[in-house]
């Protein structure tokens, strides 16, 4: 298995790339890093925090369609695991602006983060809405920008559904599943969460609850109003300065 820190550079072994590829294996490698990634060089961890960002979709076990953005949790997963196991990565920084997705694939995300043993700090731009919320609260300390929105409300189901008694109580359960999540990594007790996903009266085809910046802070859902300098001050203040660089008053020992 690939050391950790491996992993997170390029999911890829870098002693074992020629520093001169030849031309066809370049133009290949630039390819496929601008289609996965956006940019013509791949990141590369120069700083001891891991940023992981959760946008558009939460892919479950079924794919969105194409023309839908997507954070797939089979990527997010690995990449927790290796934050976990590589000693170079100090902190981790979550960045959310997601519609919501599949409610397992969303909790096993949040999970994950909530059971990492190192500083952990969750940023919600734009929006954290539906099963964004409790992946929001996972971090050690949640921060929401000022003009965020929080969308809360009742979990929805697709496709085929037997109107029986059964499936009101799997229902029931899934909600009970995430409340007591987010209530339990948030100052905002159970009831009071119920209360905000079963509000009618606030969205014109549904029930719930949406919350912009200081709201959420209000209801307890966040810690903090706040940005990325804000996140990434208090995991410094978590992990210490970076490697190599020591405080105001001397070298780092």
């Amino acid at each position: 298995m690939l050391p950790a820190a491996a992993f997170l550079r390029n999911e890829m072994n870098p002693d074992m790339i020629p520093e001169e590829a030849p031309m066809e294996n370049a133009d290949a490698g630039t390819a496929e890093t601008l289609n996965d990634f956006g940019q013509l060089t791949l990141p590369r961890p120069l700083s001891d925090i891991h940023v992981i960002t959760v946008i558009g979709q939460v892919e479950g076990h079924l794919v969105v369609p194409a023309q839908n953005k997507a954070t797939k949790y089979e990527h997010i997963i690995p990449q927790l695991v290796a934050v976990e196991q590589c000693s170079d990565i100090k902190g981790l920084l979550v960045i959310l602006n997601t519609v919501g997705g599949d409610v397992e694939a969303g909790l096993a995300i949040a999970e994950m983060i909530a059971s990492l043993s190192k500083p952990t700090a969750s940023l919600v731009l734009g929006g954290g809405h539906s099963i964004g919320v409790p992946i929001a609260v996972a971090a050690d300390k949640t921060f929401i920008a000022p003009t965020a929105t929080m969308t809360i409300h009742p979990i929805r189901l697709t496709g085929l559904v037997v109107g029986v008694q059964q499936s009101f109580d799997y229902l029931e359960r899934m909600q009970d599943r995430i409340i007591n999540f987010v209530s339990n990594h948030s100052q905002i007790d159970a009831e009071h969460f119920r209360r905000l996903m079963m509000t009618t009266g606030e969205m014109a085809r549904d029930v719930g609850t949406i919350v912009v910046g200081e709201q959420a802070v209000e209801c307890g859902l966040i810690d903090a109003v706040g940005g990325l300098t804000d996140a990434i001050s208090y995991l410094r203040q978590q992990i210490g300065p970076p490697a190599g660089q020591g405080s105001k008053g001397g070298e780092a020992r």
